[in-house]
């Protein structure tokens, strides 16, 4: 009969298989680049395209609803949300809901849905299907120009 392992023998690996150990983790992915389709434009006129956001923590999806602004136009939260989570947009000192405010309805959209991705799928990338040849490959969704990915 075999005995039991003590639970220091178990926290210092007494026991385990080597080809079962655990490999050390990859680092979290946690921010994502990206370039917006059109570009946030500024008060020189200069435009910012390429930029960064962060993943969500739970705080930043709270603390918008606590917003006046979201509570008398809860639409608004996206803006708010944003503004939080966009760490650098070009050569901007800084980013947040007034500068998420002042870009193009496509930026925003784009934005938005580059928040869903990361924030829930963890990556950037989509798989697509070749009509011509049906071959299936993937591509990344954080921005580039027509044909770039």
């Amino acid at each position: 009969m075999k005995r039991a392992l003590s639970a220091v023998e178990v926290a210092s690996g007494v026991g385990q298989r080597p080809d079962l150990a655990a490999a050390p983790a990859a680092p979290a992915h946690t921010e994502f680049d990206f370039i917006l389709p059109r570009g946030y434009v500024d008060d020189r006129g200069a435009v910012h395209r390429d930029g960064t956001m962060r993943l969500a923590t739970a705080r930043d999806e709270l603390v918008p609803l606590m917003d006046a602004r979201v509570r008398d136009n809860p639409a608004f939260l996206t803006v708010v949300l944003l503004g939080r989570v966009i760490t650098r947009l070009g050569d901007l000192p800084r980013v947040d809901d007034d500068i998420v405010g002042g870009m193009w309805a496509s930026d925003v959209a784009f934005l938005q849905d580059l928040y869903r991705r990361v924030n829930t799928e963890g990556h950037t990338r989509a798989a697509v299907l070749c009509p011509e040849c049906s071959h299936e490959f993937a591509v990344d969704l954080a921005g580039g120009r027509l044909g770039e990915s």
